[in-house]
């Protein structure tokens, strides 16, 4: 996959640009390339780093490296590690929320203030059980989970969005924007029916980007890591602001 860019790496990590529509890791149901057959043919002694994982049905998946994850259809900034010691240093700063990320969004409909603060625990769909809740009716263990976002630019129709997950549940942003009536474009399992009525700016994918992600490295040092947004936002910035 030649279009995983890679934004930093020493002995302990590598930090890529995820591209959108590739899987972070298998899930037992498809053969698709993902980030870990990648990252273990260039980190061969990355092999079994991390923590194990099991299908539905038992069966072992391949998740060597894989501290967060990102969904298949977003973009961007995603950290791996190279030795267990640095999964384990990276692992607890995202269980003690010191990781902190910054996520753009276009979004259906427009943003009645400039910031705001989602605060809205987070279940499963009694819908569709592919999908989390953050609405009334959600089933199942609710967990916390809060968003604070910025408008940094906004038609009649969609808005630009700034997205600082304080946690970091499954699918937060996403239902947590479906939550509040402002879905995100071309989002399949959480508006389908906008992308029914068209007018997506121009977007063919999830308008999701997981822009910035600022950790301290296992070597001490902070890293800061960008994500460059792509072409297709660049574009959808200068439509929304027509």
């Amino acid at each position: 996959m030649d279009d995983i860019k890679i934004l930093h790496e020493d002995d302990g990590v590598l930090v890529i640009d995820k591209p959108s529509g590739v899987m972070v890791h298998n899930d037992g149901r498809n053969n698709n390339q993902t980030v870990v057959d990648w990252f273990l043919a260039r980190v061969p002694t990355a092999a079994g780093i991390g923590e194990p994982g099991m299908t539905q049905s038992g069966k072992p998946l391949e998740r060597s490296g894989i501290v967060h994850r990102l969904d298949r259809e977003t973009s961007g900034v995603m950290v791996l590690a190279k030795t267990q010691e640095a999964f384990a240093h990276l692992k607890q700063q995202f269980h003690d929320r010191n990781a902190r990320k910054e996520y753009r969004a276009f979004v259906y409909g427009a943003m009645k203030d400039e910031w705001g603060i989602i605060d809205r625990p987070i279940g499963r769909s009694s819908q569709d059980f592919r999908l989390r809740s953050a609405q009334r009716g959600a089933k199942g263990t609710l967990r916390d989970a809060v968003t604070e976002w910025e408008c940094i630019g906004q038609s009649h129709t969609h808005a630009y969005l700034k997205l600082r997950p304080r946690t970091g549940r499954t699918h937060q942003l996403r239902a947590h924007l479906k939550a509040i009536g402002r879905p995100i474009i071309m989002d399949q399992l959480y508006a389908p029916e906008n992308l029914r009525e068209g007018d997506n700016l121009g977007f063919d994918r999830l308008a999701l980007h997981a822009h910035i992600l600022t950790i301290t490295l296992p070597n001490g040092n902070e890293g800061r890591f960008i994500a460059p947004l792509p072409q297709m936002f660049e574009d959808a910035t200068e439509r929304i602001a027509e």
